[in-house]
């Protein structure tokens, strides 16, 4: 499947994220949604501050989970 690249950057320009570490389980956790969808986020669980070292070995280990915020 075949992405144009500028419909990517447009829709980027729409779209806010938080990355973090769960509370409750060793996994990154990346959300992602609408601008629209800001108010959404701060209902959701808090999630940690994590370093890159970090961000890089959850990847590494297969352990991201991808949220959309609606």
């Amino acid at each position: 499947m075949e992405v144009d690249p500028d419909a990517l950057t447009e829709l980027g320009r729409h779209l806010v994220w938080r990355i973090g570490k769960s509370e409750d389980e060793e996994v990154l956790v990346v959300r992602v949604g609408l601008a629209s969808a800001t108010p959404r986020f701060a209902q959701l669980p808090r999630l940690r501050n994590v370093s890159e070292a970090e961000i890089e070995a959850l990847v590494k280990a297969g352990k991201v989970k991808v949220e959309w915020v609606e």
